[in-house]
């Protein structure tokens, strides 16, 4: 198999975040080509670099594509050949655990807290993202969190774009009862997901206490269709999917029913939001972790 190759540019955080937001939008872009972006050193908070991983070494339309996510005066590419690592696994081992909301996430190199009232989650490196390191996950988990301490009740839950299915432990974990649904685009996370719930002691299956696993392209699944409506939607993803989505997710939530959204830059909130009042939802809770929102919104009754 032929190593992967990276295409790095470094630059301002804005400028950064701005060819994020383009790549979001250009919806021919590379499907092979995974874009990041992200902050250098903790200490140079404006400083970040913008990288993509490709299957391939870049040729001159992949570096003219990358290029062109920057409005204009894109900085100096750097290019570089890989070697033979699981990217996603390497980057996932040795992380330091984190404590959000009453959840504790680390992997298995950690200890587990001394703290008897948090809940321990022990999530491997493995081929899919979501170990609560990224900031948006976590905040998800203090969101979760908050919403079961205002007396939020969950009788029938679905996780869409579940990762490892961090997310759909942790509500499992605060609505033992309620009837649990997982999704993903992405096949492998149907057994990465299977082997977190068997390594965090959840039940797999289809009746409620039990998490039943799909891969659905959104919400276009028989399955995600017959286990619904749903009073508590998540959907940790993309803030130009989540936009998408809209009219769709507002369909398969219950009036009064609430959604869990993240994965959207803060520059990114208002477009979502304006989307998501449109299909009938109103804002409950925002929260800012770092660069990125997350909101708790609430369907309107429709009488």
């Amino acid at each position: 198999m032929p190593n992967s190759w990276k295409i790095s540019a470094y630059g301002l955080k804005s400028k950064i975040q701005d060819a994020l937001i383009a790549h979001e939008a250009d919806e021919d872009y590379d499907p092979t080509v995974v874009i990041t972006g992200f902050e250098i050193v903790p200490h140079e908070p404006d400083d970040w670099v913008l990288e993509a991983y490709l299957p391939r070494k870049p040729n001159k339309n992949d570096k003219a594509s990358f290029s062109a996510l920057f409005s204009d005066d894109a900085p100096k590419l750097v290019i570089e050949e890989l070697p033979e690592i699981d990217w996603v696994t390497e980057s996932q081992q040795g992380v330091d655990p984190i404590h959000a909301g009453r959840f504790y996430v680390r992997t298995s190199e950690h200890e587990a807290p001394c703290d008897a009232e948090l809940t321990d989650f022990v999530i491997p490196a493995s081929q899919a993202f979501g170990t609560g390191q990224h900031e948006t996950t976590a905040g998800c988990l203090t969101m979760l969190d908050l919403m079961k301490r205002q007396g939020v009740v969950v009788r029938n839950h679905v996780d869409i774009g579940t990762g490892t299915g961090l997310l759909a432990f942790a509500a499992m974990d605060l609505w033992p009862d309620a009837l649990a649904t997982a999704s993903d685009i992405d096949p492998v996370c149907e057994d990465v997901v299977e082997v977190n719930a068997v390594t965090n002691h959840f039940a797999l299956g289809d009746r409620n206490g039990e998490l039943l696993m799909v891969t659905a392209d959104g919400m276009l699944d028989p399955v995600l269709e017959v286990r619904g409506p749903y009073d508590l939607l998540i959907a940790n993803i993309l803030a130009g999917p989540l936009v998408e989505l809209a009219t769709e997710f507002s369909g398969a939530v219950i009036d009064g029913g609430h959604i869990l959204l993240a994965g959207l830059l803060t520059e990114q909130e208002a477009n979502v939001r304006r989307a998501y009042r449109r299909a009938g939802f109103r804002l409950a809770t925002r929260m800012v972790n770092g660069d990125w929102s997350i909101l708790w919104l609430r369907k309107r009754s429709q009488t």
